[in-house]
């Protein structure tokens, strides 16, 4: 089966007429996106857009074979001129199945949001899943055991959940090819659509790109250690859950803990908790080490920088003439100890950190004993990352990859 994605934008296109921000701004030439239009073999039409015959004429074909016109989107759409000879657009009921002419079968999947979802098998056998934008499946599960989609074309970006729940019922698997589609002006393009795409283990396509269904394509890798860097709310944190927002489970590790009678901490806490996944098992501890060691889901910690403090703690390094003696000592231990299981831990770990000395040199001798070894402790930690990221205001800097 052969699909050409005659667009890959939102249906208001990429940029959005009269938008003056600055993502629609540098989406021009091979940045802009279309409204999403799927031509399979030439002879379904999923969606039809705006000026889709002339998309498929740049692709290098023509409607004229198309047997069936379907309909995703929410609604239907702007006004669209139907080209002569094309079958007016229609949209099968959820849960009904359509046989085409042309020897596919199209099931609607039922979603959770307004829009219909689409199952299209082709004649050879091979499955492709696509989604509407905004909408993610209602349920996976249709009485009977499938294997795993070829393709899935989705709003990964905007409905993350939908890959969570395709992944955490089986119907996308590791050789499950995830295209983004529906794209719109929330992601810059270039370099840095394409590693929010890849942390949520899909790929991007420009325009008039025609797709093989079932033919193997390396999954983006997700590296599995990862060091989030950034000041205070730089973004640093929502970046981290935004790397795992397409695994069905993830322990969230929280270093801050709870303190008792200060509402202002536990409304930063409530917030954080609020925006991550029902899904995600939250673990307040400053143990990492055992975490680490034992396998299971991806671990995402935040912050390192609590942890830190907590173990200076522990150690009373606070105080110098502890430091001095035997607190220097035990806090390197427990660092060794750390980074030594950042080394051998096989589980997939997104780790958050404060970056150190970009401001004022801090007035006390602790102050600075902490600005130092929390910069010591990145180091380490970064070391033995295959990926660190660096947010400032917001945008994340790629400093290894």
């Amino acid at each position: 089966m052969e699909l050409t994605l005659l667009g890959t934008g939102t249906p208001e296109g990429l940029p959005r007429p009269g938008c003056p921000c600055a993502v629609c701004a540098v989406s021009v030439g091979p940045r802009a996106r279309a409204a999403a239009g799927l031509l399979v073999d030439g002879a379904l039409l999923l969606d039809l857009t705006p000026g889709a015959v002339l998309a498929g004429a740049r692709a290098g074909h023509s409607l004229a074979g198309v047997r069936q016109v379907l309909l995703t989107h929410p609604h239907d759409g702007p006004p669209v001129e139907r080209p002569p000879g094309l079958p007016a657009a229609g949209r099968v009921p959820d849960g009904r199945e359509l046989a085409v002419i042309s020897g596919h079968r199209v099931r609607a999947v039922p979603m959770d949001a307004p829009g219909t979802g689409y199952e299209v098998t082709g004649p050879d056998g091979t499955r492709l899943l696509y989604l509407p934008p905004g909408g993610a499946p209602a349920g996976t599960d249709n009485g009977e055991v499938q294997r795993p989609y070829d393709m899935v074309l989705a709003d990964v970006l905007g409905r993350p959940e939908a890959l969570v729940r395709l992944r955490a019922s089986g119907a996308a698997g590791p050789t499950t090819d995830v295209i983004a589609v529906h794209l719109d002006h929330g992601t810059p393009p270039g370099r840095e659509l394409e590693r929010r795409c890849a942390a949520a283990g899909a790929r991007v396509v420009p325009d008039g790109t025609t797709l093989t269904v079932g033919e193997y394509h390396a999954v983006p890798d997700l590296p599995r250690r990862t060091l989030v860097l950034g000041g205070a709310r730089s973004g640093k944190s929502f970046e981290a859950e935004r790397r795992l927002a397409g695994f069905p489970e993830v322990v969230y590790v929280a270093t801050g803990g709870s303190r008792d009678g200060d509402a202002e901490w536990a409304a930063r806490i409530g917030l954080h908790r609020d925006r991550r996944p029902g899904s995600w098992r939250t673990v307040e501890t400053c143990e990492l080490v055992p975490l680490l060691v034992e396998g299971g889901p991806p671990l995402l910690i935040d912050c390192l920088a609590l942890w830190l403090t907590d173990a200076m703690d522990r150690a009373g390094a606070w105080d110098d003439a502890v430091w001095a003696g035997q607190g220097q000592r035990e806090l390197r231990g427990r660092v060794a100890e750390l980074v030594a299981a950042v080394r051998a831990t096989r589980r997939t770990v997104v780790a958050v950190s404060n970056e150190v000395g970009s401001g004022v040199v801090p007035a006390t001798a602790s102050g600075r004993r902490f600005r130092d070894e929390l910069g010591r402790l990145n180091n380490l930690v970064a070391a033995e990352c295959e990926h660190v990221l660096l947010v400032v205001a917001g945008q994340a800097v790629v400093l290894k990859d």
